[in-house]
């Protein structure tokens, strides 16, 4: 097994440091994702830009974490979800949407319900959305542009869930509490 760096500011690679400064400045602290991601500039540098852009999106802050949350739940990842789980609670989103998605329940809010479920279909079948799940999320007062915002999110996450898989991050500090593995799937036997 390959053991990975976890960087810092100052042993990180020199085209990565001003990456994990900008981190550090708007985080307080360089979280282990991105001291594992700093050994590819490039890797890090492309997480940095799709989180940018997907925070500009027409969808909400509360959906943004919606299409994570969902995105982190089919691709597994135990880093992203303890992360995203706080992330959710500092920016207010209603615990109850967090936690159905943490246990792979539907969210008790109808229009988010249906973000949550598309969101999933994208993940599970790589981008192969039957057109009835595509229908149903624009049915449900989402557009055309939102169906390719959860694209960007779910490849933004891709990015982050499948680091933390190959380099086995680990959790930071804040993230205790929140800590999560996926429920097993019931038997259909």
């Amino acid at each position: 097994m390959q053991k990975f760096t976890t960087y810092t500011v100052e042993t990180a690679p020199a085209e990565s440091k001003p990456i994990l400064e900008a981190v550090k400045n708007g985080f307080g602290f360089v979280p282990n994702l991105q001291a594992n991601m700093a050994e590819s500039p490039e890797l890090l540098s492309g997480y940095a830009a799709l989180w940018e852009l997907f925070s500009k999106t027409s969808l909400s802050s509360t959906e943004q974490q919606v299409v994570y949350l969902t995105a982190i739940y089919e691709n597994e990842c135990h880093y992203c979800m303890a992360g995203h789980t706080k992330l959710s609670a500092m920016q207010k989103i209603d615990d109850a949407v967090v936690q159905a998605i943490r246990s792979g329940k539907p969210v008790p809010d109808a229009k988010l319900e249906v973000l949550r479920a598309f969101t999933s279909v994208v993940v599970r079948e790589r981008g192969f959305a039957p057109d009835a799940a595509v229908d149903a999320f624009i049915g449900a007062g989402y557009s055309r542009r939102n169906v390719l915002e959860v694209i960007l999110g779910v490849g933004t996450k891709i990015l982050s869930n499948y680091t933390n898989h190959i380099t086995r991050t680990q959790l930071d500090p804040f993230m205790a509490g929140a800590e999560w593995a996926k429920p097993k799937e019931p038997s259909t036997a």
